[in-house]
Parts: structure tokens; sequence; C-alpha cells
């Protein structure tokens, strides 16, 4: 890797990741709410490259929801705020028949038809495609995309997941010369929580060992990639980070006494945390993270402490610092827009990371990291974005 240009042209880039996965639960009431949010963020902001990582595209059930995610991208596509977007590339990944390779990940670019110059990188012959400029058309891959060459995409090895039941996680990556400069825009979705009794032992929980194995699995795999060489890359997407929730929970439960409640099977165990005067403060259960002040306490300072995964990689990962509320899990009501479910502890699952040395292709401070759809439902993760990130490029890499 060398430096091959000075003083790149600008470029106002805007990217954005969004967990979409209750949106197809309810498409009725949320898949527009969803759109018209997003499409007045992207008209406001007016970005020459626009990168869209979804997860969880089409919902839990994708074989009977596949009318919808068409529906989802035709919007998108046609939308008059998306006009100006003269080249589409859009991967999704849809073959839900496949447990080997399904991954339920979208990857969405648009570029404006202002930029100058533009290339897009073939994984397979590792060299960069025609310049797409002049291609005033869409290029849409769905259903099977194992045989595109202009994405890797990888579902993590199946002794990574826990109990070893494979479920849709992994990575999508594709990599871009954007007016000179070269970044790679990786799409990825880690493990969640599957009970919150087994997260509150300890720190770091189960979950987050899991989640930090298969991170390092995939930051290792592209170091290590002599072929496609290695540039700066942008790793955004739902990482399903929680708080440490075993330091949250003695945080709210000082001057508390814990009551547990057993049930035969094992499955709605609960510890209910109690005052001196026997009113429940806090319960915790499997799938049950109530407080009694609950729409209030985890959008204040404090649970900021507490979100730690990232920490060992500190290093390796950068990411701007976070001044908003927790991006999980909101309530699916169009009707409570601003309030968090009580089946977990709020926490910043939703984020975009870079690697150290996307510092050298940025010469802006003027950047923007937070929420879309603040005051309206998104469905259970609320979408973050950092708009017009690129002013101007300082230096321009090419891979050997």
């Amino acid at each position: 890797m060398d430096s091959a240009q000075e003083d790149a042209s600008s470029t106002d880039v805007f990217l954005v990741t969004a967990n979409v996965g209750s949106l197809f639960e309810d498409p009725e009431r949320l898949l527009q709410l969803w759109l018209s949010e997003f499409l007045a963020k992207i008209a406001v902001a007016q970005p020459r490259f626009l990168a869209l990582h979804l997860q969880e595209v089409g919902g839990k059930t994708y074989e009977k929801s596949m009318e919808y995610v068409q529906e989802f991208i035709r919007c998108l596509c046609d939308a008059p705020e998306m006009g100006d977007f003269t080249c589409v590339h859009i991967f999704m990944d849809e073959d839900f028949k496949s447990a080997e390779h399904f991954t339920a990940l979208g990857s969405l670019y648009f570029v404006h038809k202002d930029v100058a110059s533009l290339k897009i990188w073939n994984f397979l012959t590792h060299s960069w495609e025609e310049s797409l400029q002049d291609v005033k058309d869409k290029h849409i891959y769905s259903g099977n995309i194992e045989t595109i060459a202009t994405k890797e995409k990888s579902k993590f090895p199946q002794h990574f997941f826990p109990e070893c039941k494979w479920s849709r996680k992994g990575f999508m990556r594709t990599r871009w010369e954007i007016n000179g400069t070269v970044i790679d825009l990786v799409n990825i979705h880690l493990f969640h929580d599957a009970s919150n009794l087994a997260a509150c032992e300890n720190f770091p929980s189960v979950y987050c060992k899991t989640r930090r194995r298969a991170l390092v699995h995939t930051i290792e795999r592209f170091h290590l990639d002599e072929q496609n060489g290695t540039v700066p890359f942008f790793l955004f997407g739902d990482f399903n980070f929680r708080c440490d929730t075993e330091g949250v929970v003695k945080e709210l439960t000082e001057n508390l006494t814990p009551h547990r409640v057993q049930n035969v099977k094992n499955e709605n165990d609960k510890i209910h945390y109690r005052n001196s005067t026997g009113n429940n403060v806090l319960t915790v259960g499997k799938k049950e993270f109530s407080h009694a002040d609950h729409q209030l306490k985890f959008k204040e300072d404090w649970l900021k402490k507490f979100d730690r995964e990232l920490e060992p990689l500190k290093d390796v990962l950068v990411e701007y610092p976070i001044k908003f509320v927790p991006s999980y899990p909101f309530e699916e009501d169009p009707e409570m827009p601003t309030d968090y479910m009580s089946t977990r502890c709020p926490a910043w699952c939703d984020r975009i990371l870079m690697s150290p040395q996307v510092n050298e292709i940025i010469e802006s401070d003027d950047w923007t990291y937070g929420m879309i759809g603040e005051a309206v439902c998104m469905g259970d993760h609320k979408a973050l974005r950092i708009p017009q990130l690129y002013r101007s490029y300082r230096r321009a890499w090419r891979t050997w």
C-alpha cells in the first residue's frame, strides 16, 4: 500500500446502519414510517455517496416477507430524494433456504451523478472493475448472491455460534475508490444475548466473548488477505454490543434486596430487587429487564460507563464519541417511538466503527454521529448515521 495521490476531490459521504427486522414483522405500520424518516435525512444531507447497511432484512420469516423487501427497495430507489443517485449497487442476501450461507444482510450503495471518479473492487480477480460513473443504471443483486464478485460475504463458522445453533450472523464487504480514495465498507451482524440472567453473571459475559471472537476473526481475515490487500475500512452494522450487565445490576440494586422466583422448568426464573418497603425496583428474567423508572433511567449519562465491549479492541477499532441514547430495544409501536421495551437492558447495539487508518484520509472534523428517527418509530433498533463525513481527502490509497 502506497500513497497514490494528494489533494483528491472533496466528497460528502453518508454512512447508515439499521437493523430492520421488525419493519418486516409489521410492514403496514412501520415500513413507510422508516422510509419517510430516512429519506428526509438524505434530503437535508445531500451526500454524494450513500452507504446503507441493513441487518435482518425480511424479519424472522423471510419467505413470507419477500414481497415487502422488494417493495422496500422499489420505494427507496424510486423516491424523488434519490433521483440524483444515478449509480446504484444493491447486494441483498435473500437465499433463506441455505443454512450455510444465509446472513439476511443488505448492503445498498447510491452514488450521486456529480461524483467524478468511481470504481468497485472485484474480490475474485483482485482488481478494479471498469469505472461505473458512465453506467446510469441500477445494479440489484438479490436471491443467491454467492457468485457476485464485487462483494465478499461470509457467515461466521458454526462453532462460533452459541450452542452451535446457526443463525443469520456474518459480514459483507465491498471496496470502493471514490474520487481517488479507497475504502472498504463492511456490513456486520454479531450475536445477541440469549438470556439476561446469564449476561449478568459476570463481565465479559459468555455472549460478549462470542461477539469479540467473531469480531477479531473478521478483522484478522482482512489483515491476512494478501490477495486483496488492506485499505482503510468502515465497519458498521448491528454489533449487538451490550452494557456490562453485571455492573449495571450492581449499580441499580445498591441497598435493594434480591428475591428469586423459580419456575419448575427454569425458563421463567426471575430476580426481583426490592426496596425497604417491599416494592419491586428492578426485575431481571431471561427475557425481562424492567426498572421502576425504565423510560428515564436508561437515558441518563451514568449508563455510558458500562458500554465496555470495545475496550480490548481500542487499538484496532476507532469510534467517534457517542452522544446519543442507547439504540436498542425500542418499542415497535408507532404511538411509543421514544420508549424502551422492558426485555433487555438498553444498549448501544448499532455502531459505526473504523480502522485507525481512516484518520489519514479525512481532513474535516465536521461530522455528526447520531440516530435517525429519534422521535419516530423505526422498529426495535434506531438507525445510526455519520453524515457528510468527508469534506476533503488528504491522501488517496491504492491496493497492490
